[in-house]
């Protein structure tokens, strides 16, 4: 959540910062600054409540001009979104302006002591304690070293996470960041540098990145990079190239980066599988790095819809590895009565890889012996680089605020996980292997057959846009479909919704049920759709109507449904795969129908990076 930008160079600052802020908007925001040392030397701020399109028309009415500056789009944690907490903050003489990601978890006695020596607050913000800190640390003297020893002292006495941007007016030499359990890198220019807290940003610019490590400042001027920790140790590390191009997270003529993003995924599967599954069979290498001989408990950490493709790689895990596999949420696993030790495999769902619940619960397990295997879509991001072992998803960036290929991938990936450990050990038949090698080769096309639902859910969407409630219903691998149908249209559309396990409707859902509460059953060929049918029946004998998904085919389920949306028959395990689909794009079109922000939904960010 939240985004920073940073120049520092030979051009004029300011249509950098706002881009770069452009870029980052998919993160989530309530209100936007920047702040631009002019070449005679005043620190011009601009600073709006709201979207990114006020603060445009505030600084285009008198740009400032200069060749260092920070950008930044806040989500509120500490004081209300408004003017006044907007970033960037400054210190009592308006010599430094800060802007900051994260919380401080010891602000207020930080705010407390400044102020007893004299210090001025004026926001309500946690973030401006920094500024603050940071005055009292910095001498007079209008140097680099000053500047840069100032920060880390400051940084020292400091609990909780953030990615920072300093600039001091009387030093425009220089631009300092530092992070700490929130993401920030550096890209190296020619003659300029730049800090971001996500490549896009930066990628009309460069394509050399250095990635901070928690800990870490970096002192960056026109023509160098200087990194160290927070004791004061040089750092040296190597950039890393970035291989995606710009137009990859771009729309590409479609309205929303959602809809292009449900529309990319054949594409993206397809992707997650090159290398990992062909005619010869499946090998996932990088479980080549761990001891699976020594595993006999699975814990699978993530939040949100990551959550949701973890409840299926759970059911796999156990179907085929035959080892007990467990689905929990990060916020609450991290505090938590573990009961993990070194028999245990810890899998870390993450798809920015900087979700702080998440990291947490890599670093818990880690601490008690575990192994940890992360499944993320970011190279380089803070999961990576602290887990046993990586497996990448490869679908390219995802804009959109909620999940949609990134989801699909994780449970894909899940999959070929499962059935490549399956027969690493041999807890399964060769007959059984084969049929789900070839099958998997098939998931990208299932998924393009199942984009032909569009118009059918956009008429659906008509049913349902103006309802007060929807009810999605499913059983085995139709719960965890359940649960992201509703969070789906949850996210962006702003509707309630709730996911249930189809046979948990008499245990108090079936309460709420009327003609006014839509129900979604997930009703795709499986082992208990027998009992989903049972289920849709209990639902219309209470007068609620129910859209089903089944399996082409299935004559019967019209019997018992308002309306049947079909998708081609699938081996049961992949059936979350096509359902999702259908349902992304009904929640697609039913925001379109309430009017509303599809890319940008209130109060989410694309990355949890705080408690």
């Amino acid at each position: 959540m939240c985004g920073i930008m940073g120049y520092i160079g030979a051009r004029d600052a300011t249509p950098i910062l706002l881009d770069g802020l452009r870029r980052l908007e998919y993160r989530g925001y309530d209100s936007a600054g920047i702040a631009v040392r002019t070449p005679d030397g005043d620190l011009v701020i601009r600073k709006r409540e709201g979207k990114l399109q006020r603060l445009l028309e505030h600084v285009n009415a008198d740009a400032p001009r200069g060749f260092v500056g920070l950008g930044h789009t806040r989500w509120a944690t500490h004081g209300a979104p408004n003017d006044t907490n907007a970033h960037p903050h400054t210190d009592c003489a308006g010599r430094l302006v800060v802007v900051h990601n994260g919380i401080i978890e010891n602000y207020a006695t930080l705010r407390d002591e400044l102020r007893a020596q004299g210090h001025c607050f004026v926001t309500e913000t946690d973030s401006e304690v920094l500024a603050h800190l940071i005055e009292a640390e910095l001498n007079q003297a209008a140097s680099s070293q000053a500047l840069l020893e100032a920060v880390r002292r400051a940084l020292q006495r400091v609990r909780g996470s953030y990615a920072i941007g300093v600039l001091d007016r009387a030093n425009p030499d220089w631009l300092i960041g530092a992070r700490h359990f929130s993401p920030l890198i550096v890209g190296l220019g020619e003659g300029e540098n730049f800090i971001a807290s996500d490549i896009p940003a930066i990628l009309p610019h460069t394509r050399q990145v250095v990635l901070l490590e928690d800990g870490e400042i970096a002192a960056l001027a026109r023509d160098a990079v200087r990194i160290c920790t927070l004791a004061g140790t040089p750092v040296e590390r190597a950039p890393m190239q970035v291989t995606w191009d710009l137009q990859a997270a771009e729309k590409a003529g479609y309205p929303h980066f959602f809809l292009k993003e449900i529309n990319e995924q054949p594409a993206a599967l397809a992707n997650a599988l090159r290398g990992r599954v062909d005619e010869r069979g499946v090998h996932v290498a990088e479980l080549d790095a761990l001891d699976l001989a020594r595993v006999r408990r699975v814990v699978l950490i993530a939040c949100g819809s990551s959550y949701h493709a973890a409840l299926v790689g759970k059911r796999i895990i156990e179907a085929w590895v035959r080892v007990p596999a467990e689905a929990v949420i990060a916020s609450e696993f991290r505090y938590a009565a573990l009961v993990i030790d070194d028999a245990t495999l810890a899998i870390l769902i993450t798809q920015s890889g900087e979700t702080a619940d998440t990291l947490a619960g890599m670093r818990l397990a880690r601490d008690a012996g575990a192994q940890t295997l992360a499944l993320t879509n970011v190279v380089g991001s803070s999961i990576t680089r602290g887990a046993t072992t990586t497996v990448y998803l490869n679908v390219g960036p995802e804009i959109g605020v909620v999940a949609s290929k990134t989801f699909s991938a994780q449970v894909l990936l899940l999959t070929v996980l499962a059935l490549d450990w399956a027969q690493r050990i041999g807890t399964m038949e060769e007959a059984q292997r084969a049929t789900l090698t070839q099958q998997l080769a098939r998931v990208p096309d299932l998924v393009q057959a199942a984009l032909g639902t569009d118009a059918h859910m956009q008429r659906l969407a008509e049913k349902i846009w103006a309802r007060t409630s929807c009810f999605f219903l499913g059983r085995g691998y139709g719960y965890p479909t359940a649960l992201e149908g509703a969070l789906k249209l949850k996210e962006i559309s702003y509707l309630h919704a709730e996911g249930y396990p189809a046979g948990e409707l008499k245990h108090g859902p079936i309460a709420m049920l009327d003609p006014n509460i839509m129900v979604i059953a997930i009703a795709l060929q499986s082992a208990t759709l027998d009992k989903v049918v049972s289920n849709i029946q209990e639902v219309r004998a209470r007068q609620a109507p129910v859209i089903a998904l089944a399996t082409t085919g299935d004559d019967a389920i019209a019997t018992y449904a308002d309306d049947v949306v079909y998708l081609p028959h699938a081996l049961e395990v992949f059936t979350p795969l096509l359902a999702t689909v259908p349902l992304q794009l009904l929640a697609y079109y039913v925001a379109l129908k309430r009017g509303c922000d599809v890319d940008q939904p209130r109060n989410l960010a694309k990355s949890v990076t705080v408690e």
